[in-house]
């Protein structure tokens, strides 16, 4: 039997998983310079994982047959990004029950994770077999034929997540997304707007619906999307990428060369960042406004 503590603890595993999910929020500075290096926040999602696996751990030890055990631990490894750990403990949540659909579901993520897509798409339709009213599984699914190129099928399960459970953000977007690919943009604004709405606090498809606006010739909405995407998660390089790329079409080279920066600040590596840095006449050293 369970103890309170073990569910006390499952508890807190849900908040932070939910919390690590969503992305750390950052407070966005209005001014930036090319600097050095990430900031400390990484390491701080670090720690909280690596505490919660050690009472997951506990709780694990505890209850060696109880399958959702294995389960709460190996999706946290799977964030962590220990995907050989995570699939052990989903492979014992999966033998103790073999009926356990969000294992196989879990499972198939972290597959998709490892780049081993077969895997993902059996485990994905265990999940459906199991439960063939697990929206979520048929987004995985449809995540999985997305990136395949396999539009249709992507499609059909993307729908079929609707259908399933019509405030599931991530079937709206996702499917945005297969529309965006194939050139339909406003059907692609549509479906990001929609999973804005149930999903306002996520950058992605902000920075989604923005990319459709930047391909109709429309800078000005797709710089306000890309404005909420940094807001959202200041720690995505992709939408300061994207930021700076609208300011520079609009002709605003101070917040796209700090957008550029930004980015930099991020990944120093990072080539689009560094071209548009240049374009702009971006002066390594200076500091840049990002908001008016």
């Amino acid at each position: 039997m369970n103890t309170a503590m073990d569910i006390r603890l499952r508890s807190a595993v849900r908040r932070l998983a939910v919390a690590a999910a969503a992305g750390l929020l950052v407070a966005g500075c209005q001014t930036v310079g090319v600097g050095v290096g990430a900031g400390s926040d990484d390491e701080d999602l670090r720690y909280a994982a690596s505490t919660n696996l050690q009472s997951l751990t506990e709780v694990v030890q505890r209850n060696p047959n109880d399958p959702q055990a294995f389960n709460m631990r190996g999706s946290v490894y799977g964030r962590a990004g220990q995907y050989q750990e995570a699939q052990a403990d989903f492979n014992r949540a999966i033998q103790i029950d073999p009926n356990y659909a969000q294992a196989y579901a879990n499972r198939a993520l972290v597959y998709q994770k490892m780049r081993r897509p077969d895997q993902a798409l059996a485990d994905y339709n265990a999940a459906i077999r199991i439960d063939p009213s697990y929206s979520a599984a048929f987004v995985g699914r449809g995540t999985v034929y997305r990136l395949q190129g396999q539009a249709n099928q992507a499609l059909d399960d993307f729908n079929k997540a609707i259908e399933l459970k019509p405030d599931n953000a991530q079937a709206y977007h996702n499917r945005g997304l297969v529309y965006q690919a194939q050139g339909q943009h406003k059907f692609a604004i549509d479906d990001f707007t929609t999973a804005i709405g149930l999903a306002p606090n996520v950058s992605e498809p902000f920075v989604a619906r923005g990319m459709s606006y930047m391909a109709l010739n429309d800078p000005k909405m797709a710089a306000d999307d890309f404005d909420e995407a940094v807001t959202a998660d200041a720690g995505s390089i992709d939408a300061w990428v994207a930021r700076g790329q609208a300011y520079e079409r609009i002709g605003d080279k101070e917040k796209a060369a700090g957008s550029y920066a930004k980015a930099l600040n991020l990944n120093q590596n990072n080539s689009a960042a560094r071209d548009g840095f240049q374009r702009v006449g971006g002066s390594f050293g200076r500091q840049y406004q990002l908001f008016n």
